[in-house]
């Protein structure tokens, strides 16, 4: 099956960005749909790829993005509920509209982006509602034979831009002392370039249809062990005073509600953290690479200070 179009959901996002690039890369016409078209202007400039101002959440308009297209990509995920956007909305019914209209368009493939430990009975909303999103696309897939699925599942995922690693970086810029909650769980890192090959890799690879993959980097570390990385790379001396399960919690909780219109923690997160994060197999060798080493890219970001990074920084922080 070769593959010359894709519907791209969650593209102008950090790992919807790199996947953007590589379609593009490899020829493939690309529909972005994004709520505000300024939102994806970093892609504007890539060859093929066509950012669609929709509102994914409406059938009729999600319709149109899909309709045409050989396949479609799903990578709409969220951390943290919005006002419009909880995570029933996002990781569960959106999948399965996706799936339907996939069916309904005569579209045979379609990628789902799940995450690493997802579980019906998991401890936190946001693990069991990505469960209840891959239960949803298997079921629609399960009724139409002629849809290929394969669902990603990966562990925190980490690059220039990422939400983790530069959050660290930010609090180790600013504090002497880190009050850390969580400081034993276990995360896999993989790299979001990794990730996106894979993804594009697996479009027209029949080997990967109906098959389920988690995504790891090559090592394992608890957060204590990233955040002292994190401080070594930028030659940083660090307290950091590991809090329990019951401080931990709170911690979570009074940040919900002093950066609620900036969620960087919240309880459901803390309980995400309850279940290690990473994978009890290997990298799939199917992709045939090997994932990066976080120690080989991590530096190369969050030591760059360079006038340039600074302005495209200031550029982002204003939305221009």
């Amino acid at each position: 099956m070769r593959i010359s179009s894709v519907c791209l959901l969650g593209g102008s996002g950090f790992i919807g960005s790199q996947v953007a690039g590589l379609l593009s890369a490899r020829g493939i016409a690309v529909t972005l749909p994004a709520r505000r078209r300024e939102h994806a202007k970093h892609l504007f400039v890539l060859p093929g790829v066509d950012v669609v101002e929709a509102d994914v959440h409406d059938d009729s308009q999600l319709r149109q993005c899909i309709a045409g297209c050989g396949a479609a990509i799903n990578l709409a995920g969220i951390l943290h509920p919005e006002r419009n956007a909880g995570f029933e909305r996002v990781h569960v019914e959106l999948p399965r509209r996706v799936a339907k209209l996939c069916t309904e368009n005569g579209i045979r493939r379609f990628i789902h982006m799940s995450a690493l430990n997802a579980d019906v009975n998991g401890p936190s909303d946001y693990l069991r509602s990505r469960a209840r999103g891959e239960a949803a696309v298997n079921e629609v897939a399960s009724n139409a034979p002629a849809l290929d699925v394969t669902i990603f599942q990966p562990s925190v995922v980490f690059g220039a831009g990422d939400k983790f690693l530069n959050l660290f970086a930010g609090l180790v810029k600013l504090f002497p002392v880190i009050p850390l909650g969580s400081a034993q769980a276990k995360f896999q890192p993989v790299h979001v370039g990794d990730v996106a090959r894979a993804i594009v890799a697996c479009l027209d690879d029949e080997r990967t249809f109906g098959n389920t993959y988690p995504m790891c980097g090559p090592k394992s570390y608890t957060l204590r062990e990233l955040v002292e990385f994190v401080a070594a790379t930028l030659r940083l001396k660090r307290a950091i005073v590991e809090l329990g399960p019951a401080l931990s919690m709170l911690q979570a909780g009074v940040l919900e509600k002093l950066l609620f219109w900036n969620k960087i923690l919240t309880r459901d997160n803390v309980r995400s953290m309850q279940v290690d994060s990473v994978c009890r197999c290997a990298f799939p060798e199917v992709f045939g690479f090997h994932p990066a080493a976080l120690e080989a890219i991590v530096p190369g970001y969050l030591q760059d200070t360079s006038q340039r990074r600074r302005y495209t920084q200031f550029r982002e922080q204003a939305g221009r």
